[in-house]
């Protein structure tokens, strides 16, 4: 398998990486740090060890010297060794701790420690299509996602049917994070038709047979494992009135769609839209976690159902996008930016949509949403892009 390097921007000091399984975390790592001393918590019998006694790290430290680097896979596997980090890095050796994870559940009373200024935070997304340059396919990206793990496999197709089972096998039912895994697994499969849309519990709830309270539940478990973000209403200056449901997406769209049932009357075209969209908002999400100034991604909707796909907000910009699967686009595509222009007019607009061709209607700029994509890097301006 080629290594493929990712566009991240290394911090000097210690600092936790984050990322689902399979994003290419180890890899990225082993590749920039050859030498570095490798404690992974999967190696159960290491596992234990710390386990029993975290502060044995000390021991496996002591020979590693000011300038080199220590990494810890998985470390929400034994939280308790935070702390005794914490400590070392206090005792100024010059050690730089590197922390990979795939879950932050376990941590988030331990994590305030080493982020207050001490350890960064850095996140691990599927691959972008800059960095697979002439390698990537909207269309293959489209129908099994850029999941590092499965991008690269000779089959694809498996790689991401077995992908949600080894979730659930390995880090939902052998963490013990829900008592009924079978309806766990449900609730999967119907917040895949919420991919892309508003998120509206009670629906979900009726759809899945469990408690509204379960429901909300399982989609913190979602969160927290990192296989499934939501994006807040943008409200800033608001004139009209907004909704407050947010709206949710699996991180990859292959997760999507190796989680949608079908069956004889579902239609592939049912899917492009909230695959697109998808693979759209997982660019969006990459390029807002690189930045070094603080950016949000949104989305806009009145409650009238006037509604724009993405905003992107912060020091670097101010965009608004709306997503058409579509060879076409026609004035009716542009309603909802238009409304948002009204609101926004510092915003820039920008219609992304199936075609070809560059042009603009109406003063809004319409343009290729496979280009676009193709053009996003997280170390440029969004503008870089059009």
């Amino acid at each position: 398998m080629n290594y493929i390097p990712r566009l991240m921007t290394l911090p000097k000091g210690s600092f936790f990486l984050f990322g689902p399984r399979g994003t290419g975390k180890s890899t990225w790592l082993s590749n920039l740090f050859p030498k570095a001393l490798k404690i992974d918590l999967l190696d159960q019998e290491l596992g234990r060890k710390l386990l029993a006694r975290p502060e044995r790290l000390i021991e496996f430290t002591n020979s590693l010297q000011s300038g080199e680097v220590c990494i810890v896979d998985e470390i929400q596997r034994v939280p308790d060794l935070i702390p005794v980090i914490h400590s070392l890095i206090e005792q100024k050796k010059g050690i730089q701790f590197i922390l990979t994870g795939s879950s932050s559940r376990k941590l988030r009373r331990t994590l305030g420690d080493l982020l207050g200024g001490r350890a960064l935070l850095r996140r691990m997304h599927p691959f972008m299509a800059c960095e697979l340059k002439n390698n990537f396919s909207i269309s293959e990206a489209l129908k099994y996602g850029l999941i590092p793990m499965i991008w690269q496999s000779s089959d694809r197709e498996e790689r991401v049917k077995g992908y949600v089972s080894t979730y659930l096998r390995e880090e939902v039912q052998a963490e013990g994070l829900v008592r009924q895994i079978a309806d766990f697994a449900r609730f999967m499969e119907v917040a895949s038709f919420s991919h892309g849309s508003l998120w509206v519990s009670t629906h979900i709830a009726r759809e899945s047979q469990v408690k509204r309270q379960t429901v909300d539940n399982y989609l913190k478990i979602l969160e927290d494992l990192l296989i499934a973000f939501t994006l807040p209403v943008f409200t800033r200056r608001a004139k009209r009135s907004l909704i407050s449901h947010c709206k949710f997406y699996y991180f990859d769209v292959g997760v999507f769609r190796g989680l949608r049932p079908r069956g004889p009357l579902d239609k592939e075209a049912e899917l492009e839209g909230p695959a697109l969209e998808g693979l759209v908002a997982q660019h969006l999400q990459s390029w807002v976690s690189s930045q070094r100034e603080d950016h949000k991604l949104y989305f806009w909707r009145t409650s009238t159902k006037i509604e724009v796909d993405f905003v992107v907000y912060g020091s670097r910009g101010f965009w608004a996008l709306e997503v058409k699967r579509g060879s076409n686009v026609s004035k009716a595509d542009l309603k909802g930016l238009q409304a948002f222009k009204t609101e926004y007019p510092e915003a820039t607009c920008l219609l992304l949509y199936g075609g070809k061709e560059e042009c603009s209607i109406e003063g809004i700029r319409c343009i290729s949403v496979e280009q676009f994509i193709k053009k996003m890097h997280p170390q440029e301006s969004l503008d870089s892009s059009l």
